[in-house]
């Protein structure tokens, strides 16, 4: 039975179990591939995507969890012209993605705090960061980051 999801603005008319797994679904049939499978348990945070807003762990966040909401992926952080979002920018500029594939889910992570909370203290920023696992060991570079996209968007 034919389902819509909402993805990054976006309504895709999709056939899938209810049962199927948004990373599944978001990989194979939207190929949306910037959310990573990683432990596929929610310890490392690599699926990380947000529901309505919230963060979710999209290897076991079933479809039928998705249905009348909204899913933003990595892919929808860019906007309409095509520029990036200014955590995207700061990771770039203070080269806080070494490997990349933790990334996705700690910038969707870091939109969601930001999204909530304009100025995070460095604490605040550690604290939500606290699933996500970054085997290159980044994760100053990665909290400097996210300060400084803080700045940026409290500038505009």
């Amino acid at each position: 039975m034919p389902l819509d999801l909402k993805v990054n603005g976006l309504t895709h008319n999709i056939v899938a179990d209810r049962d199927a797994l948004l990373i599944d679904v978001l990989r194979h049939e939207l190929l949306l591939v910037g959310t990573k499978l990683g432990c596929g348990q929610e310890q490392c945070g690599c699926c990380v995507v947000l529901l309505d807003g919230a963060p979710i762990y999209a290897c076991t966040t079933k479809l039928a969890q998705c249905i009348d909401k909204s899913v933003q992926t990595v892919e929808g952080l860019v906007d309409e012209a095509g520029h990036l979002h200014p955590l995207q920018q700061a990771f770039i500029d203070l080269n806080a993605a070494q490997c990349g594939y933790c990334t996705a889910g700690i910038l969707m992570r870091a939109k969601a705090l930001l999204d909530t909370n304009k100025r995070p203290e460095r604490s605040e920023i550690i604290e939500a960061l606290d699933g996500h696992l970054c085997r290159c060991g980044a994760h100053p570079r990665i909290i400097r980051a996210i300060e400084r996209a803080a700045l940026r968007l409290a500038s505009v």
